[in-house]
């Protein structure tokens, strides 16, 4: 067995994920840490490098939010993190005022993303994936944490810390019907949709027949890309609900994603969190932009006008059986209206099926006994018992406490700043003591 490496340095704070998210957390410490001093932060990311969603990242998506909700400008407007910012820094910025647009394209502000990370490299570990944080004791109580990772080649890693913030993102969803073909290369999430395609027959001109399973944002970005770059490709869209449903994005409603909305949302009990999470649904969950959907729309016109039916739209069609076969991947589909059944067989399968949000429970199960229910602070601190004196925080966990926000790119300056404003706060000069140093490292 490989011995694990042991740091010898026990941090403030070991961030798990470097995604927006905690990008924006990275930041809003910096600049704080001009005033009040710096923190001994480290963030570590299972990604060989820094991408967000690159595997997604077709021609044709834009990011579907104002360039002014970055990463900084809605704490900070003058900071030098800004789009804005990069824009100048890039020499693009005449150029994009003048495409005459609040939203980049999702490769541009992948690309800006990247810049601001690489300005954060001496605190990034990349290729390191977490797989457990511990609790380090001292009379019972849990003085800090140990945080357990292993990079590409399969060296484990150990660090302490005083802090956690637990910011991994989303794990893609798999429907059961498909759980049993995991590593069949004809079947894939749209998470790996580009790295998947390259590997397909169409891309030397061959003809297949690709399923894309879903009916928000991601499997219409999937249906144009398909339609556009792959002529060869024969598309079939298989969605439960009858019809692709637009985002709403108007003005009024798009108030719930303002940091003042986070704040009603959690003075509210329960039940009426799960009503107002209901009632603002169609703003981010299996709907697409109007624009995209009229772009589809016209693509099945225009076969009618032909007379050549390449796509076949199917709504109200159910998935009950997927089976790997010679031939492809055959999908037992029902019409949930009429009851009808079909047997269909394609050659790629596209799960456009979102995300779950639970690695969070499985990072943090050495933790359980400390943790309860996982029910968070308004600072996003997950309240713990009296014996755990670490602080652990989650971003893009706590819908249901804190509003559609928490999984979206929104509120990131403001939610960090809360963050970092908590981390000064619990964290006291008396723990940094080296006799503290020297406790904790002894410890295991």
């Amino acid at each position: 067995m490989t011995q694990a490496l042991v740091s010898a340095v026990v941090h403030d704070l070991i961030g798990i994920g470097f995604g927006p998210s905690n990008l924006a957390l990275a930041i809003a410490l910096q600049e704080r840490g001009e005033q009040q001093g710096a923190l001994d932060v480290l963030f570590l990311d299972k990604q060989a490098d820094y991408r967000w969603h690159g595997n997604t990242l077709v021609t044709q998506s834009e990011l579907q939010i104002s360039f002014l909700k970055d990463l900084v400008t809605l704490r900070n407007p003058t900071s030098a993190f800004s789009f804005v910012n990069y824009l100048k820094q890039h020499g693009r910025l005449v150029d994009f005022i003048n495409l005459g647009t609040f939203y980049p394209c999702r490769m541009e502000y992948n690309d800006y993303l990247r810049w601001v990370a690489a300005q954060f490299e001496d605190q990034s570990r990349y290729g390191e994936e977490v797989t457990a944080i511990e609790p380090v004791l001292h009379k019972q109580k849990v003085e800090a944490l140990r945080v357990i990772s292993r990079d590409t080649q399969g060296q484990n890693h150990v660090r302490t810390t005083r802090s956690v913030v637990v910011s991994p993102g989303g794990t893609p969803r798999i429907p059961d019907a498909f759980v049993a073909l995991k590593g069949d290369g004809r079947v894939f999430h749209h998470s790996q949709y580009l790295q998947c395609m390259a590997r397909q027959a169409c891309v030397n001109g061959k003809p297949m027949r690709i399923a894309i399973i879903g009916g928000g944002q991601s499997a219409a970005e999937a249906f144009i890309d398909l339609n556009d770059s792959y002529p060869s490709v024969q598309v079939d869209v298989i969605l439960r609900g009858s019809a692709l449903k637009p985002a709403d994005d108007s003005p009024f409603v798009n108030e719930v994603f303002s940091p003042e909305f986070t704040d009603l949302m959690f003075s509210q009990n329960d039940a009426q969190r799960e009503q107002m999470i209901r009632e603002y649904h169609s703003t981010n969950y299996s709907v697409v932009d109007i624009d995209l959907i009229e772009r589809i729309y016209g693509v099945f016109y225009r076969q009618k006008v032909s007379g050549i039916a390449r796509h076949t739209f199917r709504n109200l069609t159910s998935v009950h059986a997927a089976t790997a076969t010679d031939n492809g991947i055959e999908l037992a589909l029902g019409n949930v209206a009429t009851g009808a059944s079909s047997l269909q067989t394609y050659d790629a399968v596209v799960l456009a099926t979102g995300y779950e949000r639970q690695l969070h429970r499985h990072l943090l199960e050495p933790l359980s006994e400390y943790l309860g229910e996982f029910e968070v602070a308004r600072d996003y601190r997950i309240k713990t018992d009296a014996r755990c004196q670490a602080s652990i925080y989650m971003q893009g966990f706590c819908e249901s406490s804190h509003g559609l926000s928490d999984t979206l790119l929104s509120v990131l300056p403001i939610r960090a700043d809360e963050i970092a404003e908590s981390l000064y706060a619990n964290i006291s000069q008396g723990s940094r003591d080296q006799a503290v140093l020297e406790r904790l490292l002894a410890v295991g």
